[in-house]
């Protein structure tokens, strides 16, 4: 399973990268009748961004490729949107294919180079999601307005058969812009859905100490964008049907996807950026994320440990980072740092994991016992079990952390 996960990611990548090139190359049959529904487009669409959310980088740099393959001539292709010009779909598919090598070669990297790479990839991940839902995603909504308004060329530079509401004229205004009004921030809100449960996979591999299954989750979005994709060229309808149920899957892992990209883009920053260094912790508020055993808050929710006059410690934090602020009581009478391989803890009486510590912490949990007067000190956590680590990896219960 080590040797095939990996190969397997690969040459699903590959696939990926290869398809649009390879089915714009085939000619399309003239006999079969395009759809002229005014709602066909806004299907196409969605399918599209839906696949570009799951994977911003090969989802833009393929649906690119595709565009520039399908255009007619050099005058459509300059008429073309940016990321439709091969000198960013080009790039952008190297790149895609270097992170697929880096992962099928991850076997005989050593993990000391690959996890910096993994990190390089998230942050990889990060902005070209920014990209994609500030340009991309914005311009194959606005197309939309294009198509079912009249105008006889989308974006893509395929010419369409349906003139849509234009047929109607009303006062000879120009309803593009309030058409916009409407789907572009539709179109946002479904990226930003599906991004963030796609980005929890960068984040999950990240943080995973098992190759093996950074292939195998890979392997599976890489897949599930290829699916995407190929039902969305046998029938519009199709791919959106697809892209509706991603869609329903992404809304009810929102919070656990939201709080999993918090904690990998905290992780993230401070890991490039020496956050540890010339970091003191504070003796009544500490920034932290909450653990699995922490009751009544979701685990890796980003709050702060504030101790109380009285003595005690409270976990104060704010839902979605921006809801009014919560506390949560903490429980355990004894605390204690769990001083891990890779991440730290504070963990209660029965070595429960309490929290999670971002990374400016590494090399000060002497310093954050003595701050915050912890009566357990500081505790050698080892290296975890790999099944009980993995299940609070995914959010299941937490791993415990024994003592030396």
């Amino acid at each position: 399973m080590k040797r095939i996960a990996p190969l397997v990611l690969l040459w699903v990548t590959l696939a990926m990268i290869a398809a649009p090139f390879a089915w714009a190359a085939m000619p399309a049959p003239a006999e079969v009748p395009a759809d002229k529904s005014p709602a066909a487009p806004l299907a196409a669409a969605v399918s599209a961004v839906t696949g570009i959310a799951i994977s911003p980088l090969l989802g833009a740099g393929a649906y690119g490729a595709y565009q520039w393959m399908r255009a007619k001539d050099d005058a459509a292709r300059a008429a073309l949107p940016w990321y439709a010009h091969w000198e960013f779909f080009v790039p952008a598919l190297l790149i895609v294919g270097a992170c697929a090598a880096k992962d099928a070669l991850g076997t005989a990297v050593p993990p000391g180079l690959k996890k910096p790479l993994d990190l390089l990839e998230l942050v990889e991940n990060k902005t070209s999601g920014l990209v994609a839902a500030g340009a991309v995603v914005p311009f194959t909504m606005a197309g939309i307005s294009q198509m079912v308004l009249g105008g006889k060329t989308a974006a893509s530079g395929v010419t369409l058969a349906t003139d849509g509401f234009a047929m109607v004229p009303v006062a000879a205004m120009d309803w593009s812009p309030i058409l916009n009004v409407l789907t572009i921030p539709f179109g946002l809100a479904m990226f930003a859905l599906v991004w963030m449960a796609s980005h929890a996979i960068n984040v999950l591999i990240m943080l995973s100490p098992w190759g093996v299954i950074d292939a195998a989750l890979k392997a599976m979005r890489t897949a599930l964008l290829g699916l995407l994709a190929l039902t969305s060229a046998i029938n519009p309808w199709l791919g959106a049907l697809l892209s509706l149920v991603v869609l329903v899957v992404a809304y009810f892992v929102a919070g656990w996807a939201f709080r999993l990209t918090v904690f990998g883009t905290l992780f993230c920053w401070e890991f490039l950026t020496g956050k540890k260094n010339g970091f003191s912790p504070k003796e009544t508020d500490n920034p932290m994320f909450s653990g699995g055993d922490l009751a009544g808050v979701p685990v890796r929710t980003f709050g702060r440990l504030v101790a109380r006059a009285g003595g005690g410690f409270d976990f104060a934090y704010k839902p979605w980072l921006v809801l009014p602020e919560r506390t949560a009581a903490v429980p355990a009478a004894t605390l204690a740092v769990g001083r891990g391989v890779f991440v730290s803890t504070i963990v209660g009486d029965d070595d429960d994991t309490l929290f999670l510590l971002p990374p400016r912490y590494r090399g000060h949990e002497d310093e954050l016992a003595r701050a915050c007067r912890f009566a357990g000190g500081v505790r050698e956590a080892g290296l975890r079990k790999a099944w009980s680590a993995l299940r609070e990896l995914f959010g299941g219960g937490p791993a415990k952390a024994p003592a030396a």
